[in-house]
Protein backbone atom coordinates (compact mmCIF):
# COMPACT_ATOMS: atom_id res chain seq x y z
CA UNK A 1 0.00 0.00 0.00
CA UNK A 2 1.33 3.39 -0.39
CA UNK A 3 0.59 6.87 1.09
CA UNK A 4 -1.14 9.57 -0.77
CA UNK A 5 -1.01 12.89 -0.86
CA UNK A 6 -3.76 14.97 0.91
CA UNK A 7 -4.64 18.11 -0.92
CA UNK A 8 -4.77 21.28 1.30
CA UNK A 9 -6.90 24.77 0.95
CA UNK A 10 -6.87 26.37 -0.99
CA UNK A 11 -5.91 24.11 -4.02
CA UNK A 12 -7.77 24.11 -7.25
CA UNK A 13 -8.01 20.37 -7.59
CA UNK A 14 -10.26 20.24 -4.54
CA UNK A 15 -12.98 22.45 -6.09
CA UNK A 16 -13.23 19.55 -9.30
CA UNK A 17 -16.50 17.68 -9.15
CA UNK A 18 -15.45 13.86 -8.76
CA UNK A 19 -16.38 11.60 -12.56
CA UNK A 20 -18.51 8.36 -11.70
CA UNK A 21 -16.05 4.65 -11.19
CA UNK A 22 -17.18 3.06 -14.28
CA UNK A 23 -14.45 -0.27 -13.93
CA UNK A 24 -14.71 -2.36 -10.32
CA UNK A 25 -11.59 -3.74 -11.19
CA UNK A 26 -8.36 -4.61 -8.93
CA UNK A 27 -6.96 -1.19 -9.67
CA UNK A 28 -10.02 0.38 -7.74
CA UNK A 29 -9.20 -2.17 -4.79
CA UNK A 30 -5.86 -0.68 -5.09
CA UNK A 31 -7.29 2.91 -4.70
CA UNK A 32 -9.32 2.25 -1.81
CA UNK A 33 -6.66 0.34 0.56
CA UNK A 34 -4.41 3.26 -0.46
CA UNK A 35 -6.82 5.79 0.30
CA UNK A 36 -7.36 3.37 3.58
CA UNK A 37 -3.60 3.89 4.20
CA UNK A 38 -3.68 7.59 3.63
CA UNK A 39 -6.58 8.20 6.04
CA UNK A 40 -5.25 6.68 9.08
CA UNK A 41 -1.76 7.98 8.71
CA UNK A 42 -3.19 11.61 8.80
CA UNK A 43 -5.60 10.17 11.70
CA UNK A 44 -9.15 10.82 10.03
CA UNK A 45 -12.42 9.28 10.05
CA UNK A 46 -13.54 9.67 6.05
CA UNK A 47 -11.90 10.26 2.59
CA UNK A 48 -12.80 11.39 -0.73
CA UNK A 49 -10.79 10.57 -3.69
CA UNK A 50 -10.90 14.01 -4.87
CA UNK A 51 -8.95 15.10 -1.52
CA UNK A 52 -5.96 12.87 -2.80
CA UNK A 53 -6.15 14.06 -6.60
CA UNK A 54 -8.29 10.98 -8.35
CA UNK A 55 -11.72 12.94 -9.47
CA UNK A 56 -13.28 9.82 -9.43
CA UNK A 57 -16.60 9.58 -6.97
CA UNK A 58 -15.05 7.02 -4.42
CA UNK A 59 -15.05 7.52 -0.16
CA UNK A 60 -13.39 5.22 2.38
CA UNK A 61 -14.74 5.54 5.93
CA UNK A 62 -14.11 4.31 9.45
CA UNK A 63 -16.55 5.96 12.08
CA UNK A 64 -16.92 4.76 15.17
CA UNK A 65 -20.04 3.63 16.21
CA UNK A 66 -21.73 6.02 19.44
CA UNK A 67 -22.84 3.61 22.31
CA UNK A 68 -26.06 4.17 23.94
CA UNK A 69 -25.58 5.71 27.39
CA UNK A 70 -27.02 2.86 29.54
CA UNK A 71 -24.14 0.46 27.58
CA UNK A 72 -21.79 3.14 28.60
CA UNK A 73 -21.77 2.00 32.01
CA UNK A 74 -21.55 -1.73 31.40
CA UNK A 75 -18.65 -1.55 29.08
CA UNK A 76 -14.99 -1.77 30.86
CA UNK A 77 -13.33 1.89 29.38
CA UNK A 78 -10.55 -0.18 28.06
CA UNK A 79 -13.10 -1.97 25.36
CA UNK A 80 -11.71 -1.12 22.19
CA UNK A 81 -15.74 0.82 20.52
CA UNK A 82 -16.89 -0.69 16.79
CA UNK A 83 -16.28 1.05 14.01
CA UNK A 84 -18.40 1.12 10.70
CA UNK A 85 -15.44 0.62 7.65
CA UNK A 86 -17.32 1.67 4.96
CA UNK A 87 -16.41 1.88 1.25
CA UNK A 88 -19.05 4.36 -1.32
CA UNK A 89 -18.23 3.80 -4.53
CA UNK A 90 -20.76 6.36 -6.77
CA UNK A 91 -22.84 7.99 -3.60
CA UNK A 92 -25.68 9.63 -3.70
CA UNK A 93 -28.03 10.63 -1.17
CA UNK A 94 -31.67 9.64 -2.19
CA UNK A 95 -33.36 11.40 0.71
CA UNK A 96 -33.09 12.88 4.07
CA UNK A 97 -34.86 15.03 6.96
CA UNK A 98 -36.42 17.85 7.12
CA UNK A 99 -34.83 17.79 10.79
CA UNK A 100 -31.15 19.03 11.06
CA UNK A 101 -28.37 18.70 13.52
CA UNK A 102 -25.28 20.31 14.63
CA UNK A 103 -21.95 18.94 14.40
CA UNK A 104 -18.49 20.02 14.73
CA UNK A 105 -16.55 18.72 11.83
CA UNK A 106 -13.26 19.08 11.11
CA UNK A 107 -11.53 18.08 7.37
CA UNK A 108 -8.04 16.55 6.30
CA UNK A 109 -7.73 18.89 3.49
CA UNK A 110 -8.12 21.58 6.41
CA UNK A 111 -6.15 20.67 9.06
CA UNK A 112 -6.80 22.10 12.56
CA UNK A 113 -9.71 23.78 11.25
CA UNK A 114 -12.75 22.88 12.67
CA UNK A 115 -16.63 24.67 13.32
CA UNK A 116 -19.87 23.86 13.48
CA UNK A 117 -21.75 22.45 10.51
CA UNK A 118 -25.94 22.06 10.25
CA UNK A 119 -26.74 19.23 8.13
CA UNK A 120 -29.77 17.21 7.78
CA UNK A 121 -29.83 15.01 11.12
CA UNK A 122 -30.89 11.50 8.62
CA UNK A 123 -30.06 10.78 5.55
CA UNK A 124 -30.81 7.69 2.88
CA UNK A 125 -27.91 7.22 1.00
CA UNK A 126 -26.88 4.53 -2.25
CA UNK A 127 -23.69 3.54 -3.42
CA UNK A 128 -21.75 0.62 -5.14
CA UNK A 129 -19.76 -1.54 -3.22
CA UNK A 130 -16.64 -2.74 -4.65
CA UNK A 131 -17.85 -5.49 -6.91
CA UNK A 132 -20.25 -3.48 -8.32
CA UNK A 133 -23.45 -3.90 -6.12
CA UNK A 134 -25.83 -1.01 -5.66
CA UNK A 135 -26.40 -1.00 -2.09
CA UNK A 136 -29.20 1.65 0.18
CA UNK A 137 -28.82 2.61 3.75
CA UNK A 138 -29.81 4.93 6.26
CA UNK A 139 -27.11 7.20 8.49
CA UNK A 140 -27.77 9.23 11.42
CA UNK A 141 -25.28 11.33 13.99
CA UNK A 142 -21.34 10.91 13.35
CA UNK A 143 -21.97 8.48 10.21
CA UNK A 144 -24.34 10.22 8.43
CA UNK A 145 -22.65 13.63 8.75
CA UNK A 146 -19.42 11.80 7.36
CA UNK A 147 -21.31 10.58 4.45
CA UNK A 148 -22.88 13.81 3.90
CA UNK A 149 -19.35 15.75 4.31
CA UNK A 150 -17.46 13.25 2.08
CA UNK A 151 -19.81 13.38 -0.72
CA UNK A 152 -19.48 17.28 -0.71
CA UNK A 153 -15.97 16.40 -1.35
CA UNK A 154 -17.00 14.89 -4.36
CA UNK A 155 -18.77 18.21 -5.88
CA UNK A 156 -16.43 19.85 -4.92
CA UNK A 157 -17.66 21.71 -1.81
CA UNK A 158 -15.84 21.89 1.63
CA UNK A 159 -17.54 21.81 5.12
CA UNK A 160 -16.25 26.03 5.33
CA UNK A 161 -18.70 26.78 2.16
CA UNK A 162 -21.81 25.77 4.67
CA UNK A 163 -20.57 28.72 6.91
CA UNK A 164 -21.27 32.34 6.98
CA UNK A 165 -18.37 34.76 5.15
CA UNK A 166 -16.92 35.78 8.04
CA UNK A 167 -16.78 31.98 9.58
CA UNK A 168 -14.99 31.09 6.58
CA UNK A 169 -12.70 33.91 6.21
CA UNK A 170 -11.28 33.44 9.69
CA UNK A 171 -10.66 30.19 9.22
CA UNK A 172 -8.81 30.53 5.51
CA UNK A 173 -6.52 32.61 7.58
CA UNK A 174 -5.84 30.74 10.44
CA UNK A 175 -4.98 27.68 7.79
CA UNK A 176 -2.77 30.31 6.05
CA UNK A 177 -0.90 31.21 9.00
CA UNK A 178 -0.40 27.66 9.90
CA UNK A 179 0.57 26.27 6.87
CA UNK A 180 3.07 28.98 6.72
CA UNK A 181 4.95 28.19 9.13
CA UNK A 182 5.62 24.74 7.99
Amino acid sequence: MSLLDILIHPDQRLRQTAEPVTAFDNRLKTITDNMFATMYEAHGIGLAATQVNIHRRIIVMDVPEKREEDESNDIPPETPVPHTRLILINPEIISHSAETAVWQEGCLSLPGQFADVKRPKTIRYAYYDLGGARCEAEAEGLLGVCIQHEIDHLNGVLFIDHLSRLKRERIEKKLAKSQAHK
